[in-house]
């Protein structure tokens, strides 16, 4: 064979691995709206920057005619690019080839690169869209789940990983993404379910669409299983390089630091008045952190999933910060169990990647009540506690009004290692609510009293001018000081640039036991 007839041999084999399963099943990807494994690749990374690995692999299997039908790449395209200028390691599964079913070939093309961004320290993307484990290949499907499993696992706080879902995940597959730090799904194309609406029906006699069982709005509102739940797949691959761009490369590089025209001293007027007179009114905390942060610039996580609390990411003077805020819009702000869940994830994947953590509270306690307690709301709220225990990166807390009970003490409270803990005069600070701290402490004198309404009215008023207040805290040092709302932005980049070097150390140990 000549030379010119070897580099024609290279290109032949090249296109055939490119076309995947055919133009036929290319254009039915099509149909269904959706983009095919190498076009999902394109958008995803900086143009002229993908490098495939595995091309020309293909499977080992003779059973059920599979001998006839050995397609190059075996159903995932794998590789590496750069996604805003940076490496990162990803794997793209394709539907035209047996529906993206995993077998022993696609599984260790899979663990191949997720070994390299173990190695080279660089994020990894997995594209989700497959049929499930082919079956053809029994429990070597199975064992290559398995082997995915194990290195998500330990790549977990190692390098981030972010999982795209861009069409079927069923069974054993939807584990891979739930062990991964966030789930990305597209509306109306992506599901995922442990089993579909058919065995559903088959054993509970429930009927439910595939939609309604594991759809993107499920997810994303329901469940929570899904960080973000996006209108196609375009703004599903846009918000990924987004994300992206917010997270470090690995464990021990910094969080990436962007070019700020921000001014960092800008002050804040519109804060100063943001808090209601009256203490039961709400606002939205969502205006104070986009007031606050770099431009307004701030990636929500989870935000239809336990409303009462925020969580994301933005920036303040060019650095990443993970921003958690209790929400008085949504059951007055009060901490439950959906919320702990949320937002200690969050947290814990902040600390593994040294993201700093801003926190903003205002919080009446923890939501009441025999649905929360049965549930477990002692076990999930000791989550949040834990997870802010554990956290050793740079801690700033901003009371902007209530922080009463136990949940002054969980949300990132001096006393669990906070490190710059700051109030608004409009703090309240105490062990509950002025009225309910006066039913208890004044008991006697209101039902003596001729008028109890008036002499309860009376009370919780001497309560709030005493105790409902900033300055208590502040004169045991539990509060480092109490600021002008408007100074808050430059507050904190100050706070974070002076911890810019922190560190802090917990107990040497294998890990420990937080309350699943």
């Amino acid at each position: 064979m000549s030379h010119k007839e070897k580099l024609d041999r290279l290109a032949e084999a090249r296109t055939n691995s490119q076309l995947g399963g055919g133009q036929k099943r290319i254009d039915a990807q099509h149909d269904r709206g959706k983009l095919t494994a190498r076009e999902r690749i394109e958008l995803l990374v900086d143009a002229g920057t993908f490098e495939e690995y595995d091309a020309f692999v293909t499977h080992r299997s003779r059973e059920f005619g599979l001998d006839s039908n050995r397609p190059l790449g075996d159903g995932v395209v794998t590789g590496s690019a750069l996604i805003n200028g940076r490496l990162t390691f990803l794997f793209s599964q394709d539907f035209t080839v047996f529906g993206g079913s995993l077998a022993e070939a696609h599984a260790q093309k899979i663990c191949k690169v997720m070994d390299m961004a173990g190695k080279v320290g660089a994020p990894l993307v997995g594209i989700n869209d497959s049929g499930g484990a082919r079956i053809q290949e029994g429990v070597v499907s199975l064992g290559g789940y398995a082997e995915i499993f194990l290195r998500n696992t330990m790549l977990s706080g190692v390098v981030p990983q972010i999982s795209l879902v861009m069409g079927p995940c069923a069974g054993g597959a939807v584990y891979s993404p739930a062990i991964t730090d966030f789930t990305l799904m597209t509306r109306k194309t992506s599901f995922m379910f442990v089993t579909g609406p058919n065995v559903v029906k088959t054993v509970t006699h429930e009927e439910i669409s595939s939609e309604e069982l594991g759809g993107a709005d499920s997810h994303a509102s329901v469940s929570g299983v899904a960080s973000l739940a996006c209108d196609n797949e375009a703004d599903t691959i846009e918000t990924a390089r987004k994300l992206l761009s917010f997270l470090p490369q690995n464990n021990a590089d910094d969080p990436p630091i962007v070019a700020c025209d921000d001014a960092f001293d800008r002050e804040i007027t519109e804060l100063d008045s943001i808090i209601p007179d009256n203490p039961n009114a709400p606002y939205d905390i969502k205006d104070v952190i986009k007031h606050v942060v770099d431009s307004a610039d701030f990636l929500e996580i989870q935000p239809d999933y336990a409303g009462n609390i925020v969580i994301g990411f933005g920036r303040l003077g060019g650095k990443t910060v993970g921003v958690i805020a209790n929400q008085p819009m949504v059951l007055a702000g009060a901490l439950d169990i959906a919320a702990s869940l949320k937002a200690a994830r969050f947290v814990r994947f902040c600390d593994a990647f040294g993201i700093g953590l801003l926190t903003f509270e205002d919080v009446p306690g923890f939501l009441p009540g025999s649905q929360q307690e049965h549930g477990g709301i002692i076990k999930h709220g000791a989550k949040l506690l834990y997870a802010y225990c554990e956290a050793t990166v740079p801690k700033v807390t901003v009371i902007t009004r209530k922080a009463y009970g136990g949940a002054y003490d969980v949300m990132s409270s001096k006393h669990i290692r906070g490190d710059f803990n700051y109030a608004w005069p409009t703090a309240e600070i105490a062990v509950m609510g002025p009225k309910g701290a006066a039913e208890i402490i004044f008991r006697k004198e209101i039902a003596a009293a001729k008028d109890p309404e008036k002499a309860l009215e009376a009370k919780t008023e001497e309560y709030r001018e005493q105790f409902a207040n900033p300055y208590k805290a502040a004169e045991r040092g539990y509060i480092d000081d109490i600021i002008k709302p408007r100074e808050t932005r430059a507050r904190l980049i100050r706070a974070f640039q002076t911890l810019e070097n922190k560190v802090d150390t917990n107990p040497p140990k294998k890990h420990g036991n937080i309350p699943l």
